[in-house]
């Protein structure tokens, strides 16, 4: 089964759980969690739903200029990867 995390399941996230306003969702995900008014506590609660959803880690504090299509394309290239046995 493949599975892939598409740029509007990250923005419906940000939107519906980390308090990220309709309005202020970016055109792209170039962008950082500063960039959107977004902070370390909103991080950690992708953080957490990453892991929970699609059992990823991302790194416990947003590395400075982590933007949005970083985090999207970790998650996806751990889903792309095998299992290893």
């Amino acid at each position: 089964m493949s599975m892939q995390w598409t740029a509007d399941d990250l923005l419906g996230f940000l939107v519906e759980q980390a308090g990220l306003p309709p309005e202020d969702r970016p055109a792209d995900l170039d962008v950082t969690f500063t960039d959107i008014g977004l902070d370390s506590l909103a991080y950690l609660q992708l953080q957490a739903e990453v892991q929970a959803r699609f059992d990823v880690e991302l790194p416990n504090e947003a590395p400075e200029g982590l933007t949005l299509a970083d985090i999207m394309a970790t998650v996806n290239n751990a889903l792309l990867q095998p299992e290893l046995a």
